[in-house]
Formats: C-alpha cells, sequence, structure tokens
C-alpha cells in the first residue's frame, strides 16, 4: 500500500491518501478533531489497516493530474547512512585529500557512519527543484532506499530518498560532511511511502538514476540492495541508541551509484530515482539563490 502526502490543486488544501495506480483514494480530512497527517498512518500500530479504515467513502477518488504531491513528512527528521556500499566507500577515498583511510575503517567497524541530513523544511518533495551549493564546482545526487520509522523506531515503511552532496567539499576534509551535505533543500524524498506491511522484500531489490540535461541523457546506472553491507535492522538499533525521535525519522541506507567523477551536476538537470516496489522520484536541480 502507498500512502501520499498531496495538495488539491483546485484548493491548496493538503490532504493525504492511498496510490491506486493513477488515482488516490482520500482518507478523511480530519482525526481526532484536527486535520489528518501522514503521521496518523505511519505511527499507529496497524498502518494499513488505519489507512483503509479512514478511506472518505462519501469522496470520489481523484486522478495524479489533479493533486500536486508533496514529500511524505511531517515533522520527521532526515538522517543518513554513509559508506554502507563499497562503491560508496572507493568513491570518497578517491575524493578525499586527507581521509581515505577513514572510509576504509568505518566500512568495516561495528558501528555505521550515520548523520544528520535534513529539517523537514530543507526537503523537497516529487518534482520539486533539489539545489546545489553555491560554493561547490562537484555536485552529485546520492539515490537511496530511505527506511520510514515511528517514533517506537519500528520499520513502517520505505521512500525514495536523494542525498545531495557537495563531493569537492567534503573530499577536502571529512570534518566538512556537515557543509556538503546539510543546506537548503539539500534532500529530495518520495514520491510516497510504500508501508511495510505487506510489501515485497527490499532487501533484494534494485536502484535505478537516470540524469538528463536538455533532453538527453548525462548519466545512467544502478545497483542492487543485495551489495548493502549492513542490515537495515543493524542500521536502525544504531541511529536508536541514546538517541530519540518523537516525531519519528526517516533514515537514507547510502548509495551505490556514484556518477563518473567528471561529472558534475548543472542547474536544469533532471534527476529520476526508481526503486523496484516503490516507484520514481523525479526532481529538477537548481542552482544559486
Amino acid at each position: 500500500m502507498n500512502i501520499a502526502k498531496f495538495m488539491l490543486i483546485n484548493d491548496q488544501s493538503v490532504r493525504i491518501g492511498i496510490i491506486e495506480g493513477e488515482t488516490i483514494a482520500l482518507l478523511k480530512s480530519t482525526f481526532k478533531g484536527r486535520e489528518t497527517t501522514i503521521s496518523d498512518v505511519l505511527h499507529d500500530g496497524d498502518p494499513a489497516g488505519f489507512a483503509t479504515d479512514s478511506i472518505d467513502r462519501s469522496a470520489a477518488k481523484l486522478s495524479l493530474a489533479e493533486v500536486r504531491l508533496l514529500a511524505p513528512l511531517d515533522l520527521q527528521e532526515v538522517w543518513g547512512a554513509g559508506v554502507t556500499y563499497e562503491r560508496s566507500k572507493t568513491a570518497r577515498q578517491e575524493e578525499s585529500e586527507q581521509g581515505g583511510s577513514f572510509y576504509d575503517l568505518v566500512y568495516t567497524a561495528d558501528r555505521p557512519e550515520l548523520f544528520f541530513k535534513a529539517t523537514p523544511s530543507r526537503v523537497v518533495g516529487p518534482g520539486g527543484g533539489v539545489r546545489v551549493r553555491r560554493d561547490t564546482k562537484w555536485s552529485v545526487p546520492e539515490p537511496e532506499l530511505t527506511l520510514v520509522l515511528s517514533p517506537r523506531l519500528d520499520l513502517v515503511g520505505f521512500t525514495i530518498g536523494n542525498d545531495m552532496s557537495a563531493r569537492d567539499i567534503e573530499g577536502r576534509n571529512p570534518l566538512y560532511l556537515p557543509q556538503a551535505k546539510v543546506y537548503a533543500e539539500c534532500c529530495g524524498i518520495g514520491p510516497w511511502i510504500t508501508l511495510a506491511q505487506g510489501a515485497r522484500p527490499m532487501e533484494s531489490t534494485t536502484i535505478d538514476l537516470t540524469i538528463e540535461r536538455g533532453g538527453a541523457v548525462v548519466a545512467r546506472d544502478a545497483t542492487s540492495l543485495t551489495k548493502m553491507r549492513r542490515s537495515f535492522n543493524e542500521l536502525i538499533d544504531w541511529l536508536g541508541r541514546d538517541n530519540v525521535f518523537p516525531a519519528g525519522v526517516l533514515l537514507m541506507t547510502g548509495t551505490g551509484i556514484v556518477p563518473a567523477d567528471d561529472f558534475s551536476l548543472e542547474g536544469g538537470d533532471l534527476i529520476s530515482i526508481a526503486i523496484d516496489g516503490i516507484g520514481v522520484l523525479r526532481q529538477t536541480v537548481v542552482r544559486g539563490e
């Protein structure tokens, strides 16, 4: 089951619904006397049952053309996991001027690399513009399966993440990672959340990245989650150590796709990230203010 957050084009109201092919079944607009949120679904003990019971039977289904999909989160933070694929480890060693050996050590260590990525205000939804920092000359997207976790850190769903990264800034010094990763419009999430209940096993699925410029494909690659060194449960366990997430949290699980070293994003590029069993997240690239 795919749960979406969207804005109705005709009246600009924000609603929650269930994706059914090219249509959306609306959930009731209110819950416990207030506006229904996507967190109401995700944080319930039975998200799929809650969504089914909350369908507004009096409302006609909408077509996707009648809505603008929004990033499927409310107040959740977004965190990232790094160096979970060998390809990522190799790329970060190659780009690093001083700290290449650190990436090899963290790849084999018990403790994973986990870092804060974005507040909701820094997240861009489907069709939006993810941004390249003004002070970078080498910026790339990082397509990642993203885990959706409840405040209890239960795995309740999956979505697609784009961890925009300035490779030259991080490569200059690993301590610059927060600046390479965290800035306005630095994170893409969407197009919706595929609930874990009833979902096919994600551990063996594939991730595809396509980047178009002026209508032509300038970069394309794919990877499989079978190449991840760490399990979902392992990453969740480490994330929850001495940390609390009262609004829930989204955890990007790392990338196994790194464009060639001579590639950098430009304004106007179209990024498409497809993950089997979820869908496709499409976003454009903007530069500057």
